[in-house]
């Protein structure tokens, strides 16, 4: 897969039909099955968050042409205007914006190619969730050592051979430090992840339901 960073909210990658056949995806299915797709999407976004450290914090504006030998995708992250209101997108052309919190069932339905922006989930404003991505369950020891916040609510997924972190603040047990310098120790031993929890409930294989750094110390002293 070949990345290109256009600008500070701006990424191309292009990834040909051999290489989505050498990830255990069919060239037609991506097309066709709904579930493939996403994971096939999901997977090279977690890919190009590693090597281009483009987090994803906000709405999505996704541009997608099918080529020869492969497919080209352009990923731009929208920008509020001052007010806070309309999105600003910086290229032209047909694109989808969808928030980073939401699956993106809609797109792959149109094979990424439709122009209608989607709303933006409403925040919670109890708590605050974060999906971190392990690509070894033996990383999760040593951060199961060291942090033990009481009061979030924390499960394991395993999705294939990675492993991801579904961990939830209540801003009754948290303030925004608090959840800052735990966030900061989370990624220390691993990289956050895109997918929802609604994804990996869908998809994952539930590891650890609840408690996930009591169960880790118990098991693994």
């Amino acid at each position: 897969m070949e990345i290109e960073r256009i600008n500070e909210n701006t990424l191309k990658f292009f990834i040909s039909y051999v290489d989505v056949e050498e990830r255990g995806f069919d060239r037609e299915e991506i097309w066709y099955s709904r579930e493939k797709s996403e994971q096939l999407f999901w997977e090279v976004m977690d890919e190009v968050n590693e090597e281009e450290d483009f987090p994803f914090d906000g709405p999505l504006w996704i541009q997608v042409q099918a080529l020869e030998k492969g497919l080209e995708v352009f990923v731009t992250k929208a920008q509020l205007t001052k007010d806070g209101g309309r999105l600003e997108l910086p290229l032209e052309g047909k694109f989808s914006a969808f928030p980073i919190t939401e699956q993106v069932d809609d797109i792959l339905d149109h094979h990424f190619q439709y122009s209608e922006q989607e709303e933006m989930e409403e925040v919670d404003e109890h708590s605050i969730s974060f999906v971190a991505y392990f690509n070894e369950f033996d990383d999760l020891i040593p951060l199961a050592k060291r942090l033990n916040p009481e009061g979030a609510i924390t499960k394991l997924y395993a999705v294939e051979n990675s492993y991801y972190l579904y961990i939830d603040f209540p801003f009754d047990f948290f303030t925004e430090e608090e959840i800052d310098d735990c966030l900061s120790i989370i990624l220390e031993y691993s990289m956050e992840s895109q997918r929802t929890i609604h994804f990996l409930q869908e998809y994952g294989k539930e590891i650890i339901p609840e408690n996930v750094f009591t169960v880790i110390r118990k098991y693994f002293h």
